[in-house]
């Protein structure tokens, strides 16, 4: 996989894409980009931006961990649901 661009260059790519001066693909060529990575950055700015609808990276970010910590919390309860099965049969069993 190729390594991602710095944030500061999508930035200054993004910028100079819409000012609207020249077409897509002529930036993406000018900038050494392919014309689709370009389109995907601004597709990403303007959700960023609020000018699209879908979740920013904020709320990616946010959302990848509670899906973790869900995940960590269903196996703590997991582990206490066992440990309880265990002790109750243990109490049950003659002596």
């Amino acid at each position: 996989m190729p390594r991602p661009y710095p944030k500061e260059f999508r930035e200054d790519v993004i910028r100079v894409a819409r000012q609207g001066d020249a077409p897509v693909a002529q930036i993406a060529k000018d900038f050494g980009v392919t014309e689709s990575c370009l389109r995907n950055w601004l597709k990403a700015a303007d959700v960023e931006d609020g000018k699209r609808p879908g979740a920013t990276r904020q709320e990616s970010d946010e959302l990848r961990e509670l899906k973790k910590r869900n995940r960590l919390l269903e196996q703590e309860n997991e582990v206490l649901r066992r440990a309880a099965a265990y002790l109750s049969q243990a109490n049950i069993s003659p002596k």
